[in-house]
Parts: structure tokens; C-alpha cells; sequence
């Protein structure tokens, strides 16, 4: 393979997933800030008693919407902190495809080592935006990586045996993690941080787009089409919708909101 590209058209792909990516951290951060700002006088009973008859008819009301909203507050940690190992993961199964010479060295094809690169990065960013609103709830920071996929990635390592392996390893990381996201959307407790996880999606399913494009092309025997600009005459006719395989994103293999919980 080459390391050659037209480095214009790598920018703007670059600057395109950045954009994406710059636009969910922002706004979540934001969002995240809000929301913890909020759980502590949610947690709180919702009524100040006006006389002993009304405090002792609501009293314990009270006390279940205050449990309530704390059972939230745990839940949306344990699901954050799930969403931070399956952040830390991809990041070192990133880090060790670069050490690969036909990703991170003289073999690689340049646009797959700067898109792995750039991922990589913006996994750390994640699991960092999932950490710090896990430990802005009171929980803990998940530094440790998913150990249910923790196994499938070590167990891959050792039969990697070109960059097809690589990107067919990563298009399930990165599904998982779209998955994952997709679903928590429904589990957590607030609008702010549905934000965080439906934002967060996208940019996993763009990673798995690009990667389900790369492979396609890897597997046709067509390498060599794996450049900024790519050949149009050349590409096959399904390269515009081969990244793009379902028109609703499944959530089947979502990890449990526990898997990855402190």
C-alpha cells in the first residue's frame, strides 16, 4: 500500500469528523453541567410542609420521589461508567493497531492511519466526557476497559493477520459502542444526558461507516481505492451505500447498563 493521498481532501474528511465530533463534546458539556446541577434539589423532597397534618400526609411521598430520583442518579452512573470502559477499549485497541506496520508503519495506507489516529483521539475525548459526568454524579471514574470485549479483543490480537483483521475488529468495537449509545438514550434518567449518548452515537456510527467502506474494499481486492479523492469510476456501485446497511440503528448488541459499572 501506499502512504500517498491528497492530503486537501484528507483535511476536509478530517475536519468533517472533527466537526461532528467537536459538536457533541460541546454541547454536552454543557448539558452534563446542567443536569448535575439539577439532581441535587431533585433529590430533595418536592414540597415544603405548610402544617404537621399536610407534612405527615405527604411525608412519605416525599420520601419515594426523593428515593426515585436517587435510583436515577445511581443508575445514570452505572450506565456512564459502562459507556467510559467501552471508550477505554477501543482506545487501546487503536493503540496497538498502530503498532502494526500495515496501520501505524511504513506498510499502512496512509488514510487508514490517519483515520485510526484521529478515532483514537476522539475515543479518549469520549471517555473522558463519560467519566467526568459519572464522578460530577458522585460515582467514580472507569478507567478500565469493557471486560466482556476486553476477551474479544485479546483473544483477535494473536490471529491479526493483515489490515482487514484490524478493521473488521474495529467495525464491532464501534458498533457496540453505537449500540450501546443508541440504547442508553431510553435508560438514563434525563434529557441532558440522552443528549450526551444520542450525540455520542453518531459519531460511533460515522466511525463504523467509514471502517464498513474500508473493508469492503479491502476484501473486493480493491486497496489501492482507499485514497482522498478515490477513483469514482472505479469504485464498485455499492461503495455509496455499503457503509450504510440498516436504516434504523439496532440495539441488539447493546451492553447491559451494569457491564462496565464500578
Amino acid at each position: 500500500m501506499s502512504d500517498t493521498v491528497d492530503e486537501r481532501r484528507l483535511r476536509e474528511l478530517s475536519e468533517a469528523s472533527e466537526d461532528l465530533h467537536s459538536d457533541s463534546m460541546r454541547a454536552n458539556r454543557a448539558a452534563v453541567a446542567d443536569y448535575v446541577e439539577a439532581t441535587p434539589s431533585g433529590t430533595r423532597p418536592l414540597f415544603a410542609a405548610r402544617g404537621a397534618a399536610v407534612a405527615a400526609g405527604l411525608a412519605g411521598a416525599g420520601v419515594l420521589a426523593m428515593g426515585s430520583r436517587a435510583c436515577a442518579a445511581t443508575n445514570d452512573v452505572a450506565i456512564l461508567q459502562t459507556a467510559a470502559s467501552i471508550e477505554n477499549l477501543a482506545v487501546s485497541t487503536y493503540q496497538t493497531a498502530l503498532t502494526l506496520p500495515f496501520v501505524g508503519g511504513a506498510e499502512a495506507n496512509g488514510v487508514v492511519k490517519a483515520f485510526s489516529m484521529k478515532t483514537m483521539t476522539q475515543h479518549t475525548e469520549h471517555a473522558a466526557a463519560f467519566n467526568a459526568a459519572a464522578v460530577r454524579l458522585g460515582g467514580k471514574a472507569q478507567t478500565a476497559p469493557d471486560p466482556k470485549y476486553a476477551k474479544v479483543v485479546q483473544a483477535a490480537v494473536p490471529t491479526i493477520k493483515g489490515p482487514g483483521d484490524v478493521v473488521s475488529l474495529a467495525i464491532t468495537l464501534e458498533d457496540v459502542a453505537a449500540q450501546t449509545y443508541t440504547k442508553n438514550v431510553s435508560q438514563v434518567g434525563s434529557s441532558m444526558l440522552r443528549q450526551l449518548f444520542g450525540s455520542v452515537a453518531a459519531v460511533e456510527a460515522q466511525h463504523r461507516a467509514i471502517l464498513l467502506a474500508v473493508s469492503a474494499l479491502l476484501s473486493g481486492g480493491a486497496a489501492d481505492l482507499i485514497a482522498l479523492p478515490p477513483d469514482a469510476a472505479k469504485l464498485p456501485k455499492a461503495a455509496g451505500s455499503v457503509g450504510f446497511p440498516v436504516a434504523f440503528y439496532p440495539t441488539s448488541m447493546a451492553s447491559p447498563a451494569t457491564e462496565g459499572a464500578l
